[in-house]
């Protein structure tokens, strides 16, 4: 069970990597259909940077949670991993109440059986 636990952590922190990928290096019309923007906003410079700047975030985020799992283990692992569970929990909470309903179901709900799980274990 374990060892599901963490595979399904090291899946979120490879999302919140691709979530960079798509934040920072995707086209205009590939960031407004993932995030549910007008290609028109998205194409601003400031939309640009703006976005850039969360793909920072969401990348440093899964950089984390991904070298956590190389450099913890036993109860000190599930200890952090269940504190970046909840702080992903609560992004995704914000970004779905805030930009798309879809981080709801993308980032909150995985999130948050791992959360539960990891007390499980």
């Amino acid at each position: 069970m374990t060892t599901f636990v963490i595979f399904l952590a090291a899946l979120i922190g490879i999302e919140h990597l691709l979530i960079m990928l798509l934040e920072m290096f995707a086209g205009p019309n590939t960031q407004a259909k993932a995030f549910d923007l007008s290609p028109s906003f998205v194409k601003q410079p400031s939309a640009q940077v703006a976005l850039g700047n969360q793909g920072i975030y969401n990348g440093a985020l899964g950089l984390l949670i991904i070298s956590t799992l190389f450099f913890f283990s036993g109860p000190t692992l599930i200890t952090i991993l269940r504190l970046l569970m909840f702080f992903v929990m609560i992004v995704g909470t914000y970004g779905g109440l805030t930009a798309t309903k879809k981080i709801f179901s993308l980032q909150l709900l995985p999130a948050t059986i791992v959360f539960i799980l990891l007390f499980l274990v």
